[in-house]
């Protein structure tokens, strides 16, 4: 006990003494947990298992990353952008913040009976964000790559008004016109038109216009550039790299183009190939950085996707792209909202204090659910920033599941609530508690088997073949008033009775 009490106030002083530490969030535009060639689900023992699409992707910096670190499996995000974004800076679940939806730049696409009250408008300037809050604490906060916080015409598709010091490349768009330099990243012109459409270009990247370079690769060159200002005078930094790719269109990466020609998958599956090998040239290329600067040893480092799988492969309902699970972008299967999550430190030292602080287990699988909410309370854990009162949060520090462990306090839930149209899953809630899953489609379709429920055991069926509405109705019960519960506490909004204004909540069986 002596030896434990005199640690404390040792450690105390490390802490005092050492810089802060450094935080880098690379988040993937449309990467599911299957785009890798780092295996993420596991067999019966909890050991990693391959499928063929781990064998079709090339990403050897993923798997260098997940050797010094720990990778999650269960790890959820809002089945499409948007709203995965405003979670991953606001620490809470899309149905609290209300963007529920991508964010069209120039028009409210709520959805014929979609509701008429949800976020449309995002983030704004004075709303509580991690960005801003990092500032705040001294950061030099970096935000390079795609926004998509907010519309066009409204400030928050800024960057640099919810918080961040420097924006590179991020503004109201979702995907870029194009990913070559020689198109100035602007979508082609149709047909005999002159004109290219500049409201899809990707914004604030005219030096490299003309060029012969890869979107991908010229966001790189910004991201290091500015880690190397923040390191020169020596300010700490969070990075926020929000690469455009792998979302459509599906142009092909010329550096990767042959590792795939071969593959016996059509052209834009290859060319999918291409952008996933991209984007890990990528990382690879910021940890040799990190390296270089000499701060790789304070530098955390956070890698996920946005949302399910969009590769072009098979059917969006089926077992195809994200295969073994099923569906994709967009759906309400586990191929919509599962992603790759990979924490560690850029290189491990025992005798760094922060890393004492938060030690990350090397080279191991958590199969604990977890999601993008919870990045928001565990970066400012660690770095001593505390949330304001007023300010209502859904996520839980990942501290204990970061080191491989089970963690009894947290609840293994996750709501995705998705109360629009027109995408792959219209007008649907889902809600996993452990390792039973609902899903209640507000307005039935043959998309959901004609009726309001779809049930899930995950832990017997992991790839949703076997809907069990009918033939466990106890079951059904207590997910759906969970799945309520949910909602209500979340004051969500709904979507409504066709014609009206009127709210269309979800009914008990």
């Amino acid at each position: 006990m002596k030896r434990f009490l005199l640690t404390l106030p040792f450690l105390a002083l490390q802490l005092f003494a050492a810089p802060p530490p450094n935080i880098v969030i690379m988040l993937v535009d449309d990467m599911g947990v299957m785009d890798t060639s780092l295996p993420f689900l596991t067999d019966a023992e909890g050991k990693p298992k391959r499928y063929p699409l781990n064998d079709h992707y090339r990403t050897p910096n993923m798997e260098r990353l997940a050797a010094k670190g720990v990778r999650f499996n269960n790890f959820c995000a809002m089945s499409v952008c948007s709203p995965t974004r405003i979670s991953i800076m606001t620490g809470q679940n899309a149905a609290r913040h209300r963007t529920t939806n991508w964010i069209n730049p120039d028009n409210d696409n709520a959805g014929p009976q979609g509701p008429p009250d949800w976020n449309w408008k995002g983030l704004n300037p004075g709303d509580v964000t991690l960005a801003g809050l990092m500032e705040g604490a001294g950061y030099r906060t970096i935000h390079v790559g795609k926004g998509h916080f907010a519309p066009r015409a409204f400030d928050g598709a800024d960057p640099s008004k919810i918080g961040f010091d420097i924006n590179v490349a991020g503004g109201s768009i979702g995907a870029p016109g194009s990913y070559y330099g020689k198109e100035n990243f602007d979508r082609p012109a149709k047909g005999k038109a002159k004109a290219k459409r500049g409201s899809s270009a990707v914004p604030g990247l005219e030096k490299y216009h003309g060029q012969d370079i890869f979107l991908t690769e010229a966001l790189t060159l910004e991201a290091k550039s500015h880690l190397s200002d923040a390191v020169k005078e020596k300010k700490p930094f969070f990075l926020y790299f929000a690469q455009y790719a792998v979302h459509a269109p599906f142009n092909s990466d010329p550096r990767f183009a042959d590792h795939y020609k071969d593959s016996g998958k059509d052209a834009p599956a290859q060319s999918f190939a291409t952008l996933i090998e991209g984007m890990d040239k990528s990382l690879g290329d910021i940890m040799d950085h990190l390296d270089t600067l000499g701060v790789a040893d304070n530098t955390l480092i956070l890698f996920l996707g946005d949302n399910g799988s969009d590769a072009p492969l098979g059917n969006e309902h089926a077992v195809a792209c994200a295969a073994p699970l099923r569906g994709k972008k967009g759906s309400h299967y586990e191929g919509g909202m599962r992603v790759p999550f990979i924490a560690a430190w850029a290189r491990a030292d025992a005798t760094n204090p922060h890393q004492q602080r938060l030690p990350i287990a090397a080279n191991t699988i958590q199969s604990q659910q977890a999601a993008v909410y919870d990045l928001f309370p565990t970066v400012l854990g660690l770095v001593d920033v505390k949330t304001p009162a007023q300010h209502a949060l859904d996520g839980s520090p990942l501290d204990t599941l970061l080191t491989g462990k089970a963690d009894s306090n947290r609840d293994e839930k996750f709501l995705m609530h998705y109360p629009h149209s027109p995408h792959r899953t219209n007008y649907f809630t889902s809600y996993r508690d452990g390792a039973w899953k609902v899903i209640y489609h507000y307005f039935p379709t043959a998309v959901s088997e004609g009726s309001h429920y779809q049930l899930y055991n995950l832990k017997d069926d992991p790839f949703e073949q076997m809907n069990l509405a009918t033939t466990n109705p106890a079951e059904l019960k207590r997910l759906m008033q969970g799945l309520i519960a949910g909602l209500e506490a979340q004051h969500a909004v709904y979507p409504v009775e066709k014609g009206t204004t009127t709210p269309v909540k979800p009914q008990l069986p």
